[in-house]
Parts: C-alpha cells; structure tokens; sequence
C-alpha cells in the first residue's frame, strides 16, 4: 500500500470510526454527516474566468429550476441532437475525447452540468435533481439522444423512467451504476460504518425521496423502456462494478450491451465511439444511401 492510500485508508477509517461511535450518542448528527460526506462532491467545480479549452466556444445558457441553477454547453451542428450527461466529481469538460467523435456526425450537441458540479449551483448532488435538471434541457432543445456516463448514465436511466414520453429516442449509458443500495453498501464498507448506520441512512433516504433504497434501480427502471439503449462497461471498472452494467441490460429489452476491457472506468477508446457511432446513426446512414440510389 502506498503512503497516500495509507494515509486515505486511515483517514476513512477514522471517519468511520467517528460517525458509528456518533450513532449511539447523536444519531442525527450522525446521519447528517455520513450523508454530506456521501452526497458533497469535493471536485468538479468551474469558473467562468478559469474554464477548460474545450468549453470556452460554445454558446452557453443557464437555466433556472426551483432554487437552482445549471449550466448548459452547447456546440452548433445539424438538426440532429445529442444531449451528454457526466458523472460524479467531473463536469461538462469530460466529454473531450468523445466530442470529435459525435461531431463527425454533423450533429448539435448539448453539455451539462450536474448539481453541485461545474457552473451548477448547490453543494448537495442526488439523481432525482440532477434528472429534474436534465428533463429542463431535454424539453428546451429536444435532443433525440442521451449519453450518460457513471452516476450521469445512472441518472439518464432514472429520466427515461420519470419522463418516458419525451424527444429521445436512444440512449447510450457508459459505466454507470444500476442499484442505489450497492452504492450505499459500497460506501458503508468503505468507512467500516455500523448496521445501525445503514438504517439511519435508509430512513433517511426515504425521508428525503420518498423510496426505499432496494427500489431505486436502473434494472428495474429499464424493465419499461421502449427507447433503444448501448450499456457498455469495462471488466476492469474499479469505481463501478462490471455487473452494473450487466444489470441494467438485463432487463431492458431493446438495448444490446458492449464488453470491454482495460479501461477502466473512463471508458474513452477510438474503437467503442466507433460502435457507439453505427449503434446511433446506422440506420440513419442506410436510409440516407437509399434515398440517394433513388433519385
């Protein structure tokens, strides 16, 4: 193990420790701690004199949803658009490597930014917000494709399942993450928290979103797509099992999943934008060959 692991494992640990001994004494501030830590990204932040090369010629906008705010990215193309939702401590800069990609295909493209991320407003993030504020920018610009990535794919599953009748009509879902309760489970073993602790946050999550851990599922949710769907996931994914993906799949019934291996949880490689790209416009190709041999 190297120093800074050590250093992280001991920190975690003594956090862990702290928060179980709070729960026997002050179960509230317990829950309130062990929930911030789970829900306050500590990077990802932009601002607006300091953004990343790639997000400084776009037009931009910012939308107003409730108390908050989110900004969008948005690079100008054809009629055809493509909205892309990013993951747990990033921001609209992590599309990068896939923007070349997409833009070959002429096609408008929209970036967000989650809750608590990038120009976003807030400090806490959770999917049933950052679904509300991808639901404002699917009925603004109407984008017939959504591609999500780790907790952002898990979000765009949970949209589709909130709001089935909108523009979209493929989704493409990198990394992500099906089943709430094993994030929890995961975060639970990593501080080394207590069983009580797991109830508390159980109580806790059904006090603030009104369901129980076990029901928010992207396997479930994806049980009543009629959207076509690509999950693809990476067996060395260490953020996110391989499983996840497997799950969501599963029971969605038109999607097809890709395999890949060695990378990581990142998932950028020239060879899986490649299918990515027959998966979203094949058909679009095709019918435009046949009109072209018709004329």
């Amino acid at each position: 193990m190297g120093i800074r692991k050590g250093i992280r494992f001991i920190t975690l640990k003594s956090v862990g420790s702290y928060i179980n001994l709070l729960s026997y004494v002050r179960p509230q501030k317990a829950v309130a701690l062990s929930y911030a830590l789970f829900s306050q990204p500590r990077i990802g932040r932009l601002h607006k004199d300091k953004l990343p090369k790639i997000l400084r010629n776009t037009a931009t906008e910012t939308f107003h949803h409730n108390e908050h705010h989110f900004q969008t990215y948005i690079w100008k193309g054809n009629e055809t658009k493509i909205l892309l939702v990013h993951g747990w401590e990033s921001n609209a800069s992590r599309w990068k490597k896939t923007l070349p990609h997409l833009q070959k295909s002429g096609s408008t493209i929209i970036a967000i930014d989650a809750p608590a991320h990038g120009q976003s407003s807030g400090k806490e993030f959770n999917v049933p917000l950052y679904a509300e504020f991808i639901n404002k920018a699917v009925e603004k610009y109407q984008p017939t494709i959504i591609i999500g990535h780790s907790i952002g794919g898990a979000a765009s599953v949970y949209h589709q399942y909130l709001f089935p009748n909108t523009s979209i009509n493929k989704m493409v879902i990198l990394g992500a993450p099906s089943d709430l309760k094993t994030l929890i489970d995961n975060y639970i073993a990593m501080l080394s928290l207590n069983t009580k602790m797991f109830s508390l946050l159980e109580s806790k999550f059904m006090e603030r979103f009104n369901f129980k851990l076990e029901d928010f599922s992207g396997q479930k949710f994806a049980s009543v797509f009629n959207v076509s769907g690509l999950i693809a996931h990476d067996t060395s994914d260490k953020i996110v099992a391989f499983e996840e993906g497997k799950k969501i799949h599963s029971n969605w019934k038109n999607s097809q999943f890709i395999e890949t291996k060695g990378l990581g949880h990142g998932m950028h490689d020239d060879e899986l934008y490649d299918k990515i790209i027959e998966f979203l416009f094949s058909e679009q190709n095709t019918q435009a060959q046949l009109d072209k041999d018709s004329e």
